[in-house]
């Protein structure tokens, strides 16, 4: 329940001292079966528990007097920590072979082109000023298949990587299939360019490998 609580009580101080709350948010509030890029207004229903907890934090949000906005991503990864990127990597050094679900298909999300687009929107004046839902991703769709081939690809590791579906391959959380989301909203409104997601990918892997020199 954190993810609802911690969310209460943020916006409870930003009420208390009137200021403006950015909060991000999950695609697993949707359960996959739309096969169109979700938008802000389309109905959510969150497959585990992650998810559900989750929308409740959206909620408290959305539904309060604060000074405060909802952004939601998916699959997001960095130079930093432990992410889908640098696990790959690491194994891709470790074995000749790794299997990757294919019928998950989203888009991968640099943390650093979010974290740009969040900067940008703290120094704009909100369409809104509050209770407004945005989505944001890199530009593009993969799968979880594609990602994968990506990265070997783009760190030049030699490593294969096979298709299998997610039914052989289960994971605590439960994901959606489909959590392909439509950016119009936020680059409308806050005039932001996305990058690509390929392009996001071979950024952020340039300076992982700068990193291990």
């Amino acid at each position: 329940m954190v993810n609802a609580i911690a969310v209460k009580n943020l916006v409870e101080a930003a009420l208390k001292y009137d200021i403006r709350l950015i909060h991000v948010s999950t695609d697993y509030v949707f359960n996959g079966q739309f096969f169109k890029p979700l938008k802000e207004d389309d109905a959510v229903s969150p497959l585990g528990v992650y998810g559900s907890t989750k929308r409740k934090g959206e909620n408290y949000i959305l539904e309060s007097e604060v000074k405060g906005i909802v952004i939601r991503t998916s699959w997001l990864y960095s130079s930093y920590g432990n992410n889908f990127v640098k696990t790959m990597m690491n194994l891709g050094k470790e074995r000749e072979e790794l299997v990757v679900i294919f019928d998950q298909v989203g888009t991968p999300t640099y943390a650093k082109d979010l974290a740009k687009a969040i900067l940008h929107i703290c120094y704009v004046e909100s369409p809104e000023t509050s209770n407004n839902l945005y989505h944001y991703s890199n530009e593009g769709v993969a799968s979880w298949y594609d990602f994968a081939k990506a990265i070997m690809e783009l760190s030049t590791t030699n490593c294969s990587v096979k298709p299998i579906e997610t039914k052989d391959y289960p994971t605590p959380a439960a994901r959606p299939y489909y959590s392909v989301m439509n950016k119009s909203k936020i680059k409308d409104e806050y005039k932001i360019t996305i990058p690509y997601w390929r392009d996001a990918l071979r950024e952020c892997i340039e300076k992982i490998k700068k990193k291990e020199i």
